[in-house]
């Protein structure tokens, strides 16, 4: 995870004949990551201190109801792209896409202590690329403004990572610090992101005034302190 592989260019040639290249998750790292597991580390899992994000476009339901197929994927083609590109900008790992969301690590592979922040700081850039591209995908699907949210939800803690599954290998983080990140996603209303107490303690340079609200969470049972970002 620490050599130094080059990614593009002439001198990434001999790399990608063994298969090693640009990781779809985040282009900034490699295959080799993505296959550790199983061929480095001899290991199917490990415990990792990381902040999880989860970012969903709002509306998608009624939207592809109402919607040709050409305008929904369109419009997923956006979100996706918007993500990925601000996730890759702060060294997160674009894990997954669920239909209408988008699943992000931070500090993994690429360790950095300031994970928590770099999480807030790419769910804001997500947010504001997608208000200027919002523009232009009115104008070209006849969409209003109204239509076309983003909600965010921001957990850090120890979780668990790896591959799971045995017949579908899946590279994938799982716990609670997923789950309560998906949450905190699925209350947080269009064009707002929401954090965890955990995050707020390890960004609060970049939350100073943020005031927490109590949350009832699905699968809680007592409300959860949720910082606006």
């Amino acid at each position: 995870m620490h050599l130094p592989v080059p990614l593009h260019g002439l001198l990434s040639a001999p790399f990608r004949a063994f298969g090693i290249r640009p990781s779809r998750m985040n282009p900034n790292t490699c295959t080799i990551c993505e296959l550790m597991f199983t061929k480095v580390m001899r290991a199917r899992k490990i415990t990792i201190d990381a902040t999880i994000m989860f970012a969903d476009l709002r509306g998608y339901t009624s939207l592809s109801q109402s919607q040709s197929p050409d305008v929904v994927s369109g419009l997923l083609d956006a979100f996706y792209d918007e993500s990925a590109s601000a996730i890759w900008a702060h060294d997160g790992l674009l894990n997954k896409t669920i239909g209408d969301a988008v699943m992000a690590v931070f500090n993994f592979p690429l360790e950095r202590d300031d994970h928590a922040r770099n999480a807030v700081l790419a769910a804001r850039e997500i947010q504001k690329n997608w208000r200027a591209k919002c523009e232009s995908l009115v104008n070209a699907y006849g969409l209003t403004e109204n239509e076309l949210g983003i909600g965010i939800g921001i957990h850090s803690g120890e979780l668990s990572f790896g591959e799971f599954g045995r017949s579908h290998r899946d590279l994938t983080a799982i716990g609670t610090v997923v789950n309560t990140a998906s949450r905190a996603q699925s209350v947080a209303e269009a064009d707002q992101i929401l954090v965890t107490q955990a995050v707020y303690q390890r960004a609060q340079s970049e939350l100073a005034g943020s005031h927490a609200k109590p949350f009832q969470l699905k699968g809680f049972d007592t409300p959860i302190m949720l910082y606006g970002a």
